[in-house]
């Protein structure tokens, strides 16, 4: 199946980024939110990005127009869904959003229609019914910054047909991401299971007063070789993201063990979500992030 026109549902970082990169390699795309001012947001992000690009010399005048052209910002279910080959759905982590979602938007779009999940934990068969075509949900994961990180994941859901598979694999590759095949359902997929380990021990480590933040995140880049501490990566993809996977988790599971963490809870209450708010395991206040 050849996909000639995308439609990503969440205007927000992720599926904001989402959208401008299939824009880029040459895809018209919608992004639609029921949010007027979340669809505002992300075409001022995407204005200035394009003009940063081309300040710094990273694509030309002409490559930015032509990327631009081909991106859209709507509130208007129908628009967003009309003549749509590929849904990327990039909403709330939580089943119940999802499954609206995709419910509302199966209403609009062509029978053909493919709906890719960017779930970063849940596996598409627990909302998959919420279209009359199961066989056309998969999971398609991408990472924070999705203009920047090349991996994407691809599930293979039990009910996934082998032709949803294909064509959204190869999406992956012709929108410049490097797609990884995960051959079975499982909750976190693959990087996300072992990111967790991480980040739940460094969580663990703060609530008992082990080391300081600085401290774990210091040593974790040093010995471990990453480029980025645990805890500060989760003020990068959101506290409340990770606090409301937890919460998933445990309302499905009902295991003590699956609730968030002492240090994420507190932040979560605070509003304190990382980055995004100016604060979280880190102070952001005052510094100016790089778009």
């Amino acid at each position: 199946m050849e996909i000639k026109k995308v439609a990503v549902i969440g205007a927000g970082i992720m599926g904001s980024q989402i959208a401008m990169q299939a824009a880029n390699h040459g895809f018209p795309v919608v992004c639609y939110d029921i949010s007027r001012e979340m669809t505002d947001k992300a075409k001022a992000f995407a204005d200035g990005w394009f003009e940063k690009r081309v300040k710094k010399q990273k694509m030309t005048a002409e490559e930015a127009k032509r990327s631009r052209e081909n991106l859209s910002f709507t509130d208007d279910l129908k628009e967003a869904g009309s003549r749509t080959d590929l849904v990327i759905e990039a909403v709330s982590d939580l089943v119940s959003v999802k499954k609206s979602a995709l419910m509302s938007m199966d209403a609009v779009t062509p029978e053909h229609t493919i709906y890719a999940s960017n779930s970063s934990y849940i596996v598409s068969s627990r909302f998959a019914d919420a279209v009359k075509d199961p066989s056309k949900v998969i999971n398609l994961h991408f990472f924070n910054p999705a203009l920047v990180m090349k991996i994407v994941e691809v599930v293979k859901g039990p009910h996934v047909s082998e032709e949803t598979f294909r064509t959204v694999y190869e999406f992956a590759r012709q929108i410049g991401k490097t797609p990884v095949t995960v051959e079975k359902e499982i909750y976190g997929f693959v990087v996300n299971r072992i990111f967790s380990a991480l980040t739940r021990e460094a969580c663990y480590l703060v609530d008992q007063g082990v080391a300081s933040i600085e401290d774990i995140d210091t040593a974790v880049k040093g010995a471990l070789g990453h480029s980025m501490g645990p805890l500060e990566t989760l003020d990068m993809t959101g506290i409340d993201l990770e606090y409301n996977v937890y919460m998933e988790k445990f309302r499905t599971s009902g295991a003590l063990e699956d609730r968030p963490a002492a240090c994420l809870t507190e932040r979560y209450a605070r509003g304190e979500f990382g980055r995004k708010t100016g604060k979280g395991f880190y102070d952001y206040t005052g510094k100016q992030e790089e778009k």
